[in-house]
């Protein structure tokens, strides 16, 4: 099955997830496993995640061996995810990776993790060259490949779009657990509002800000003059609708034809249908990753480090250092014309 086929192994740990994936150069997924770090309460901590990483890593990487019908000598090369995310998980998996490169004498490839996003998603859904809507607990940044690289035409200046709805239904009891029957809480708790309350809506050209939208829906919350349906409707509505506006901007400027959402906010299916109104309005195609893809997971890592490994993109394990910042602009793309 794999003579002569180059396999990689990815593995994955920026945030929550330990993830390790292995793909083969057809695109077929060969391994996919996770574990995911869950807080007994409050938000993620960062060390107390990578504690969790590291205990489940070898078991993780042995099981998707296992799942693969490989063994480590089978892989041509190790990728692993070497930013933007949380320093204390990045280092985790960096750790992992470099220890299994040294040992087995394998190439390592450094991923970054917003290019995977973007990657997995053009192999799952048939893209080609989109403008890429990438939203996530972390990150929310609306891209387009131009010029060997995918350039930032809109971001948020302060807190990412997942984080807001995460942080907001935390505080107003909501959750964890954040999803449920494959919604988010908010989305949930919004249909069965029923009144649009005055809330901040934040755009700036192309980049949007959520501080402001998740401070005063706080407020609105702490004062106790408003239903809670309906100030989650109207946080929903004006988080989502914002980034609509920034994106059908980008859409216009870039006047790309097809449309990738990617990240784990994309499962919401309310940001979905919102984004296919759009989309409609400009002849162009709407592209949603999958959701078992959609959030972290080590086969994007896999990916991304075979078309990386394809191009002679390799580090060496001693300079393989972990990079909390690493923007997804800074990321030459040669396999892209």
């Amino acid at each position: 099955m794999l003579k002569g086929k180059t396999v990689v192994l990815g593995i994955e740990s920026t945030a929550h997830t330990f993830g390790c994936g292995i793909v083969d150069e057809d695109g077929k997924i060969l391994a996919d496993v996770r574990d995911t770090y869950v807080p007994e309460k409050g938000g993620k901590h960062p060390r107390e995640a990578a504690q969790h990483h590291s205990n489940v890593s070898a078991e993780i990487v042995a099981k998707a061996l296992r799942e693969a019908g490989i063994t480590i000598n089978d892989v041509d090369a190790i990728a692993v995810a070497l930013g933007p995310g949380l320093g204390p998980c990045l280092r985790a998996g960096a750790v992992i990776a470099r220890a299994l490169a040294i040992h087995y004498s394998k190439p390592l490839v450094p991923v970054n993790h917003a290019v995977a996003h973007i990657e997995i998603g053009k192999l799952l859904t048939g893209a080609k060259d989109p403008l890429v809507v990438y939203v996530s607990g972390g990150n929310t940044l609306i891209a387009a490949f131009s010029g060997g690289r995918y350039r930032v035409f809109g971001e948020t200046l302060d807190i990412a779009l997942g984080n807001c709805l995460d942080v907001f239904a935390r505080e107003a009891g909501l959750a964890p657990p954040y999803v449920v029957k494959g919604m988010h809480v908010v989305d949930l708790c919004a249909e069965k509002g029923s009144k649009i309350i005055d809330l901040p809506y934040v755009v700036k050209g192309e980049d949007l800000s959520y501080s402001g939208l998740l401070t005063a829906a706080l407020k609105k919350l702490t004062e106790g003059n408003e239903k809670l349906e309906d100030i989650c409707l109207s946080f929903r509505e004006n988080a989502y609708n914002m980034l609509i506006e920034a994106s059908e901007r980008a859409l216009a400027h870039t006047r790309k034809k097809e449309v990738l959402l990617t990240g784990g906010v994309a499962a919401s299916p309310i940001l979905q249908n919102k984004l296919k109104l759009m989309v409609k309005e400009h002849n162009a195609s709407l592209h949603v990753t999958p959701k078992k893809y959609a959030g972290d997971n080590g086969v994007m890592i896999a990916w991304t480090g075979l078309l990386m490994f394809k191009y002679g993109i390799t580090i060496e394990s001693e300079k393989a250092f972990v990079n909390q910042r690493w923007r997804l602009d800074e990321v030459d793309i040669p396999w892209m014309k």
